[in-house]
């Protein structure tokens, strides 16, 4: 086994026989994980995709934090590329496109990976395929599995669980069989070229509402231990009052669900009537789906 440290990444070089000739390969995760379901997901199918060269576990490149998405990230034809994130309302967050369009993959292997929290995941896994497509990559494979819900601590709670982790064992396993047969085939990911616009949450009365300024609150509990700030993607919370915002919220959920004394919450009505709505109609378990 070869290790080497760039950039943050640790890269395990693994290796195939194709037609007589020894083929190397760097096995890659790069994810966007705000409270941890899709790092969970990438993490693991890449352990097991490593294991089946008998290869150590492996951390790669997360670029969740602002300072995570500075520097674009390049590849080459000798690398595997597991590129996961999560879906907001039913597409690529798009906060993080520009991040995204500007990987490079020069002919590395992609295995595009959504998480979503249990209602659909609508056309994000075919954008995100397309956009890894358009930047060079070829995909040998991809999948969407569920995550715990962003606005939720009961939609999909504690997903992903031991069965999802058990099916990114089998999806590995897949991949690679694929990989060491030979197989260039992409497979057809389905969803529609024109994307659907992002999904639009209702108020009461079944009107559209736009929740995208809704911002969270911080309680009279708050003990001031910063760890929001450290949290939050977009570098939004003020460091020295952290119930002020000094850019977007995108409703990530990472300063809620990571607060040890539950000091952060929403209270607007539009926004609390979306969450119950979504745990009302989607508690029934989805399951993931792949595609080689």
């Amino acid at each position: 086994m070869t290790l080497y440290l760039k950039y943050s990444v640790i890269y395990v070089k693994v290796y195939l026989v194709k037609g007589g000739f020894t083929i190397k390969y760097k096995i890659n995760a790069v994810y966007f994980s705000a409270t941890g379901t899709t790092k969970k997901a990438a993490e693991k199918l890449a352990y097991e995709l490593a294991k089946h060269f008998n290869e150590k576990t492996i951390f790669c490149k997360d670029f969740t934090l602002p300072s995570g998405r500075i520097e674009s990230l390049r590849f080459s034809d000798k690398d595997i590329v597991i590129a996961a994130v999560p879906v907001y309302a039913g597409r690529v967050p798009n906060v993080l496109l520009k991040y995204l369009n500007s990987m490079q993959g020069y002919g590395a292997k992609a295995v595009p990976l959504v998480l979503y929290g249990n209602r659909d995941y609508d056309d994000a896994l075919v954008e995100l395929t397309d956009i890894l497509r358009t930047g060079g990559f070829k995909i040998c494979a991809a999948g969407a599995f569920i995550g715990e819900h962003s606005f939720s601590k009961v939609l999909a709670e504690g997903r992903p669980d031991k069965r999802d982790l058990e099916k990114l064992s089998v999806f590995a396993k897949q991949i690679y069989t694929k990989l060491s047969s030979g197989i260039e085939s992409e497979p057809l990911v389905p969803g529609n070229k024109k994307y659907r616009d992002y999904y639009k949450p209702k108020d009461k009365n079944g009107n559209p509402v736009d929740i995208r300024k809704v911002t969270p609150k911080t309680g009279i509990g708050c003990t001031d231990c910063k760890l929001c700030v450290s949290v939050c993607p977009m570098g939004s919370i003020d460091y020295n009052d952290v119930s002020k915002l000094n850019n977007i919220c995108i409703k990530c959920g990472a300063c809620i669900k990571a607060c040890p004394v539950n000091a952060k919450y929403y209270d607007d009505e539009n926004y609390l009537h979306h969450k119950y709505e979504l745990e009302i109609n989607f508690a029934e378990r989805k399951e993931p789906v792949v595609f080689l």
